[in-house]
C-alpha cells in the first residue's frame, strides 16, 4: 500500500500518441467511493450500494489484469472488506470516484509512457460537485505510475472523448464547447489541443449526449455513452428504437453523422447499432443506460449489465466487435443509479 506524491516532470508531448483502449494494458486504475453529495454518507445504505458495485467491476477486471484502486486513507478498511485481494491499494484525497474522468489519460511518447493530466472542474462546475481534491489526481496518478505529466488548460475529462488509435477522436460540442469548462474556447482551439496531447489528426464531432445525461448528475453530454471506435474503421452506436423515446432522435442523428463520416485515414465508417436497453426509466425517472459503456481490458469486454430482455443480445454485439475477448456482463445499475458506467469508473494504463 502506498501514499500518494505530486511531483512531476513536463514531457515533450511531440509525437505524442494515446493507444486504443483494445491494445495491451499495463492495468487498470480505479477509485473507492468516498462519502459525498451523490453517493451519501459515511455508513449510509447509498454508499455501500456504490463500494459493492464498484468492487464487482474491480472484480471482473482484476482476473484479466492488475488493478489500483485510489482509496482515502480512512475507507483502507471498508476496501480491504469489499474488494478482492489482487486489488492494489494507494491511499490518497478523493472527492469522486469516476476515474476515467478525474484520472490522467496515458499516451505514448519519444522517451515512454506519459500522462496527460488534462484540467478538470467537476463536470462544468456542477453545483453539487467537490473537485479540490480531484483536479489533483492526474498529477497523483502519474506520480504512483512513475510516468512524467504533461498539463493541459483543456477541462475535459476522459469519458468526453474516445480514439481509435489511428488518429481519429470522437468528441460532443456539449462538453468540449461548454461555456461551463471551456469559455470563449473556439472548436479549432480545442481540436489543436486535443491533438497535440493525443496524436490524433482527425476529430468527429457529435452534436450531443444522451437526453438524462443532461440531468442533475449528468455530464452534459459524455461520448462514452453514445458511440465507441471497436477498431480503426469502425464504431458501435447506442440506438434507440423507440420512437416517443427522446433518444431515438439522438441516436438517428449520431448514426447519419458517423455513417457519412470518415476517419483519419480516409475511410467511410462500419457503423454497428447497439440496441439501447428495454428498461428506459427507473422510478419514474429517464435512465441513460447504454451497453456502449463497456471496458475493454486484456482479454475481456466488462459490459455493463441491466438484468434487460437485451443484455445478452449485447453481449453477442460485442463477441463479434471484439473477436478473441471474453465478453462478462456485470450488473452496472447501480453505478448508473449515481451517474455513470464502467467505462466511467475505469482507465488504462497501457502497456
Amino acid at each position: 500500500m502506498s501514499t500518494a506524491a505530486t511531483g512531476t516532470t513536463t514531457p515533450d508531448t511531440t509525437g505524442t500518441s494515446m493507444p486504443a483502449e483494445w491494445e495491451q494494458h499495463a492495468l487498470t486504475w480505479m477509485g473507492f467511493p468516498p462519502p459525498n453529495e451523490t453517493f451519501g454518507e459515511e455508513g449510509g445504505a447509498d454508499l455501500e450500494r456504490a463500494r459493492v458495485a464498484w468492487s464487482r467491476v474491480a472484480a471482473a477486471v482484476v482476473a484479466h489484469e492488475p488493478v489500483r484502486m485510489l482509496v482515502r486513507p480512512e475507507d483502507v478498511g471498508a476496501a480491504r472488506e469489499l474488494l478482492d485481494p489482487r486489488v492494489q491499494l494507494e491511499q490518497v484525497g478523493l472527492d469522486d470516484s469516476w476515474l476515467r474522468d478525474t484520472g490522467p489519460t496515458f499516451v505514448r511518447g519519444r522517451g515512454g509512457l506519459q500522462a496527460v493530466d488534462w484540467t478538470f472542474n467537476g463536470w462544468g462546475a456542477q453545483s453539487w460537485a467537490a473537485w479540490d481534491q480531484d483536479r489533483l489526481l492526474g498529477a497523483h496518478v502519474a506520480s504512483l505510475a512513475g510516468v512524467p505529466v504533461a498539463s493541459s488548460p483543456l477541462v475535459t475529462e476522459g469519458g468526453g472523448f474516445h480514439v481509435d488509435g489511428d488518429g481519429t477522436v470522437l468528441l460532443t460540442e456539449t462538453v468540449q464547447l461548454d461555456p461551463a469548462r471551456n469559455p470563449g474556447w473556439t472548436r479549432e482551439q480545442v481540436e489543436a489541443e486535443v491533438h497535440r496531447h493525443l496524436g490524433t489528426t482527425t476529430a468527429i464531432w457529435l452534436p450531443r449526449g444522451l437526453t438524462a445525461d443532461y440531468g442533475e448528475f449528468g455530464t452534459r453530454g459524455h461520448v462514452d455513452i453514445v458511440a465507441t471506435f471497436s477498431r480503426p474503421g469502425a464504431v458501435l452506436v447506442h440506438t434507440q428504437t423507440d420512437p416517443g423515446h427522446p433518444d431515438h432522435e439522438v441516436s438517428q442523428e449520431v448514426l447519419e453523422l458517423l455513417r457519412t463520416a470518415t476517419d483519419a485515414r480516409g475511410r467511410r465508417l462500419e457503423v454497428t447499432e447497439l440496441l439501447a436497453p428495454k428498461t428506459t426509466e427507473v422510478d419514474g425517472e429517464l435512465v441513460d443506460f447504454s451497453y456502449v459503456n463497456h471496458y475493454v481490458a486484456n482479454g475481456v469486454v466488462v459490459l455493463c449489465g441491466f438484468a434487460d430482455d437485451r443484455d445478452e443480445a449485447a453481449a453477442q454485439v460485442l463477441s463479434r466487435a471484439y473477436p478473441g475477448r471474453e465478453v462478462e456482463l456485470v450488473d452496472a445499475r447501480d453505478v448508473f443509479a449515481f451517474g455513470g458506467g464502467i467505462h466511467c469508473i475505469t482507465q488504462q494504463q497501457p502497456a
